[in-house]
């Protein structure tokens, strides 16, 4: 059996398990923590997949960066254990099937879709999804909406702060 299939499964079931007690978990800490594992063994897949540019991405900007201001948001709006779990009310019921549903058209819309041109010659397959070509990609034609998530981004931490401030 081949090595690579092996550890992809693996990585596929933790991925999913680490996934599933994101969901399920009773304290945002504990679910924030399983986040970064998924996050870990995301990487690992990428790994697997020869794409070491994105798995270092994964792990530095993922799991490191955003799970700081996850944490961050978690612990000053002092979130614990008492948060609210009762039943399944009409809203949870209906995010949860818009939020399958949300799933499902993604799944649709990848199935249709190349990920990779097939056209690509061997100069464009060299460079593809080196540091270099990321990097010239963001900065030039990613730019602005590259922004626009620092700035989204910023803008939720200052209205978590103000929040957290309001209660106090």
């Amino acid at each position: 059996m081949n090595t690579e299939l092996v550890l992809f499964g693996v990585f596929a079931v933790m991925t999913l398990v680490s996934a599933g007690l994101v969901i399920t978990a009773r304290s945002p800490i504990n679910s924030a923590m399983a986040l970064v594992s998924t996050f870990f063994f995301l990487a690992g897949i990428y790994v697997l997949l020869w794409a070491h540019t994105v798995a270092v991405i994964q792990v530095l900007v993922y799991a490191g960066a955003i799970m700081v201001l996850f944490l961050f948001v978690i612990m000053l709006l002092n979130l614990g254990d008492a948060a609210h779990r009762g039943r399944p009310t009409v809203t949870r019921i209906l995010g949860g099937a818009s939020a399958f549903g949300l799933l499902a058209v993604l799944a649709v819309t990848l199935g249709r879709t190349n990920a990779m041109p097939a056209n690509l010659g061997p100069q464009a397959q060299a460079t593809f999804g080196t540091m270099a070509s990321v990097g010239q990609s963001i900065f030039t034609v990613w730019l602005l909406p590259f922004e626009a998530v620092s700035l989204l981004l910023l803008v939720a931490m200052v209205g978590a702060v103000v929040v957290a401030k309001s209660r106090i």
